[in-house]
């Protein structure tokens, strides 16, 4: 039997790109997924072609009105394994990044995983048993140019699993991030774009700038991040926690 089947997950941001990936392969290996988003016709595609066995609709940013959802859903079903993946990222020089912008990174990328968490966290501590995984990015263990915000967004993530994985170390429930360089998703292809437009230089001049840092010279694929995944949240994974695995062809 695999060790995730007949656990019960939740991947915010699952409609596409890294959490798409996440939710087919938890699905593959025997999971019961729930996808979280706010684009209904992406969350609707997913259920309808097997990765998912149902979607919610919802936006991260929202605190009130997400934080009422997820705790709906920790009270209708068992949920095992959260995926805090929706994120967000902009890209600014730090003189041009304003409070609004820092604000805007921190609420989608540290807000809306403390909100999810608090929702699910008192089931997975009832049960003696959970795996919260948390999606950063390199971003959070080094910096880089022109994206001030969003680095000090994912690092302050990176900061409360580490806090939380001690603080819950007795309790059965495991807290570690996964830290993907560089993947070839939607919000990739908008920076390259974003940089294309501003500076005038080619797509694939661009996206050589991106991938310079990683040894391999490439893009992620989604599928390597979602594999790292399912490895974090497997039964017999429970000695792992506080962890941060970086996916980025050796840059980190």
């Amino acid at each position: 039997m695999s060790e995730v089947a007949g656990l019960g997950a939740l991947v915010t941001g699952g409609g596409r790109g890294i959490g798409a990936a996440i939710a087919t392969a938890l699905t593959r290996s025997g999971a019961e997924v729930t996808i979280l988003g706010r684009n209904q016709a992406a969350l609707a595609a997913r259920v309808k072609a097997g990765d998912a066995a149902r979607y919610v609709v919802a936006d991260v940013t929202d605190e009130i009105g997400f934080a009422a959802i997820v705790t709906k859903l920790a009270a209708d079903g068992t949920i095992d394994i959260l995926v805090n993946n929706a994120g967000a990222a902009i890209s600014a020089p730090f003189l041009k990044t304003g409070s609004s912008d820092f604000h805007r990174m921190l609420n989608v990328n540290l807000m809306g995983p403390m909100i999810a968490t608090q929702a699910i966290l008192p089931g997975m501590i009832a049960r003696k048993f959970g795996r919260i995984v948390n999606i950063a990015s390199t971003a959070a263990l080094k910096g880089y140019p022109y994206v001030s915000a969003y680095v000090a967004s994912k690092h302050a993530l990176l900061g409360l699993t580490r806090s939380l994985a001690v603080e819950l170390a007795k309790s059965g429930v495991t807290v570690n991030a996964v830290c993907p360089g560089f993947t070839d998703t939607d919000m990739v292809g908008t920076s390259v774009e974003t940089v294309v437009a501003k500076t005038g230089r080619t797509a694939e001049a661009v996206r050589a700038e991106f991938t310079k840092s990683n040894p391999m010279g490439r893009l992620i694929a989604p599928e390597e991040v979602a594999d790292a995944v399912c490895f974090l949240a497997r039964r017999d994974s429970g000695a792992i926690t506080g962890t941060a695995i970086a996916v980025a062809g050796g840059e980190i």
